[in-house]
């Protein structure tokens, strides 16, 4: 057996477990000072305890502040008592300094070995300072989930809402972090405990299953009359045309909306047509309904278990209770304009300017637009234009400088037409139409085609398993919308 520990190892490990932050208790470092007195090399544990508190530090941030727009502290909490509280006048003076050189504020720079990040929101800046090398993307998550808390708790995060409410968000601030580490911040799940009503705080509210469950955004016992899922596949198409006709830019972002009003904790599998699950069952890129599409981008909420995606590329989750981004993606392909507008100018005269405005849809007639809404820029000191439309009406936005087209029904491959006559009451240095080019500013086009994807994404099931055995109803339904839809014109 080996000799007892030398006071020199029992030191090590002392040190060791003093940089992880939180000093072991006795009884745990009796049983480290155990191991090496069974002939277990010392060295190891002391890698051991180094690599722990090296993983810990990495997640760890010591004060948060929670600053107004002149950058004075409202509130604040110290978790760690590693960074002085002055930290915050070298946070300010750097950014007056960068701010004095016309130099963009980073969200996380590096000031005398002190990390900063902080975010902006209304009247507030929340700030959390670091004395390590943590991990700048858990940090700057953790304080947007942290306005997240405060918007669910005050309806809208202010100066005034903070003030107002500093009691609620010491208790806050308290359970969303133990000694610098980040712990849960689903709103709702503190709401069950957390109470804003002062009568509410009388009875001892224990803490939900949720808060020491592995399901940290779903609490037990939710119980519906009728349990339903709602599915919505919207698609948001970003398009730029240039003045000569070509596609500058173009891409899709899509993004599965839930709405689940469920019982109990239901287990949820859902099922594209991936291309890559295609590839893998020797099925190819597919046609027509069978057509496997490739995303780029894909992210989900943290429900979805992110291993059984990487094996077989089913997207299996208990859903959170009510509306939630189940997964964004986005599509980099060449996407054909659905909407497509030409705008001929004719000069009649040096103060009398006509638009000939073509607005073709470009996708299959068993489809239809609606709310479509095409936005005509005229110049600034246009009289009160003349319109007419074979579909739809227009109407002069002085306020907007342009011409608004609105169509409420716009169906696959047709074609509507508008005329626009107006004055000038004065010509300046300027082209044709009395807008100088430089300034000319694009047609803007809104809609949103219902039963639509330009991905062909598809939903190819969803079913909710839950052991009660109960039947939910899933319901899914696919729209495509316009992002920033730009058409430049001569």
């Amino acid at each position: 057996m080996a000799n007892t520990p030398s006071a020199e190892t029992k030191a090590q490990l002392k040190e060791l477990s003093t940089l992880a932050g939180v000093p072991l208790r006795d009884d745990v470092f009796d049983a480290l000072v155990e191991l090496t007195y069974l002939d277990i090399v010392p060295t190891a544990i002391s890698q051991v305890v180094a690599s722990l508190c090296k993983k810990a530090n990495a997640v760890a941030r010591s004060p948060v502040f929670v600053l107004d727009a002149k950058g004075k502290p409202i509130i604040s909490r110290d978790f760690r008592g590693e960074v002085a509280y002055s930290c915050v006048e070298r946070f300010n003076m750097r950014v007056a300094e960068m701010e004095s050189e016309n130099i963009p504020v980073p969200p996380i720079f590096l000031e005398e070995e002190v990390s900063f990040c902080h975010i902006s929101h209304n009247n507030v800046v929340l700030l959390a300072v670091c004395s390590d090398n943590s991990n700048a993307m858990s940090v700057l998550l953790f304080l947007h989930k942290l306005v997240d808390v405060f918007k669910h708790y005050f309806e809208e995060l202010e100066e005034e809402s903070i003030r107002d409410n500093f009691v609620i968000v010491y208790e806050l601030l308290d359970e969303v972090m133990d000694h610098g580490y980040p712990q849960y911040t689903e709103a709702r799940i503190l709401s069950e405990f957390i109470k804003t009503d002062a009568h509410k705080m009388e009875v001892v509210a224990k803490p939900p299953m949720a808060v020491t469950n592995a399901v940290s955004w779903r609490s037990e016992g939710i119980k519906y009359a009728k349990n339903d899922a709602f599915l919505d596949v919207v698609e948001s198409v970003n398009l730029t045309v240039n003045s000569s006709g070509s596609v500058v830019r173009s891409e899709v972002n899509g993004a599965l909306k839930m709405r689940t009003y469920l019982s109990g904790m239901p287990e949820c599998k859902l099922g594209l047509n991936d291309k890559v699950l295609f590839d893998a069952q020797g099925r190819g890129g597919g046609s027509g309904k069978n057509k496997a599409i490739d995303l780029d981008d894909i992210k989900f909420h943290q429900c979805v278990r992110l291993s059984r995606f990487e094996n077989d590329r089913t997207i299996s989750f208990i859903p959170p209770d009510g509306a939630f981004d189940l997964m964004t993606y986005r599509l980099t392909t060449q996407v054909k304009p659905l909407i497509w507008v030409e705008v001929k100018v004719e000069r009649h005269s040096r103060t009398r300017i006509e638009y000939l405005v073509k607005a073709r849809s470009q996708f299959k007639d068993r489809s239809t637009a609606r709310n479509v809404e095409i936005l005509l820029p005229v110049p600034p000191d246009a009289t009160t234009p003349a319109v007419r439309t074979t579909n739809g009406n227009a109407t002069y936005a002085p306020e907007k400088e342009a011409l608004i087209w609105k169509i409420n029904s716009f169906p696959g491959g047709k074609e509507f037409l508008l005329r626009c006559k107006y004055g000038l009451p004065s010509v300046s240095a300027s082209d044709e139409d009395g807008v100088p080019a430089a300034r000319k500013p694009p047609v803007q086009v809104k809609f949103e085609i219902p039963y639509f994807t330009v991905s062909g994404i598809q939903v190819r099931y969803l079913k909710v398993i839950e052991k009660s055995g109960y039947t939910a109803l899933p319901w899914v339904r696919y729209i495509t919308v316009a992002g920033n839809y730009e058409i430049r014109f001569q």
